[in-house]
């Protein structure tokens, strides 16, 4: 059973997706305490988070950070914005998805059953099966979700490190966007198309800090392609 921890300061929407959750055989709990939120996670040390962004004290966006700092667990932002650049700032603050209010009940469970076995599920056991991918000096560890160059070294979250080792293992080729959406999410009627760029521009980020620049391009109309070969640092 998996454990789903609410962060929703609204009594009756969190009381709504807790008594949905635990009827469809989910361990839902809560948490009133909002600031103190990472000792919350830490105490339920749950498979997902549903994490709304307006809160009292300090807003999601804080709180998913201070999550990142000890879980790579799924976290799926809830909010009434629909603005993209909340659900830029979303992702980019560590994210794996962004549910807006108000919203139906069954596409709260697909992307919660997506983002589960994305994590745990057969899928994730396929991607931890060989621990290092490696292209030009450039290795990808998927056990410790993290990329090396020349002795530097960046910490990936899930969604980087899906994007990376597919691209790094069809280095050359065009990888269409769905099959990139496929890898993140099981069900990508449910995706906008712009999450994908943003996780992209992420990965970009990645492979800069390492000092690789240039190494993934668009391909308009059709996916990205990570160079086979690339740009150090001037």
């Amino acid at each position: 059973m998996y454990r789903i921890l609410i962060v929703e300061d609204d009594d009756k929407i969190a009381g709504i997706l807790q008594e949905y959750l635990e009827k469809y055989g989910y361990e839902a709990a809560r948490t009133t305490d909002y600031k103190h939120i990472k000792d919350a996670f830490l105490q339920h040390n749950p498979e997902l988070v549903l994490l709304d962004i307006n809160l009292p004290s300090y807003d999601g966006f804080y709180w998913c950070r201070q999550i990142r700092t000890v879980s790579s667990v799924p976290i799926l932002f809830m909010s009434a914005r629909v603005g993209e650049m909340d659900q830029i700032m979303a992702i980019e603050n560590g994210g794996d998805d962004y549910i807006t209010k108000p919203f139906h009940s069954e596409v709260v469970m697909a992307k919660i059953k997506s983002a589960l076995r994305r994590a745990y599920g057969e899928y994730a056991q396929v991607q931890t099966g060989r621990e290092l991918t490696e292209l030009n000096g450039l290795f990808v560890d998927r056990t410790r979700s993290s990329a090396e160059w020349q002795g530097r070294k960046v910490d990936l979250s899930r969604n980087e490190l899906l994007l990376l080792d597919l691209l790094l293992k069809q280095a050359g080729e065009v990888v269409p966007r769905e099959r990139l959406l496929e890898a993140l999410w099981d069900d990508i009627d449910f995706v906008d198309d712009n999450t994908l760029t943003v996780n992209v521009t992420r990965v970009r980020k990645k492979l800069e800090e390492l000092g690789i620049m240039r190494a993934i391009e668009t391909v308009r109309g059709q996916g990205y392609r990570l160079q086979s070969s690339w740009e150090g640092e001037e």
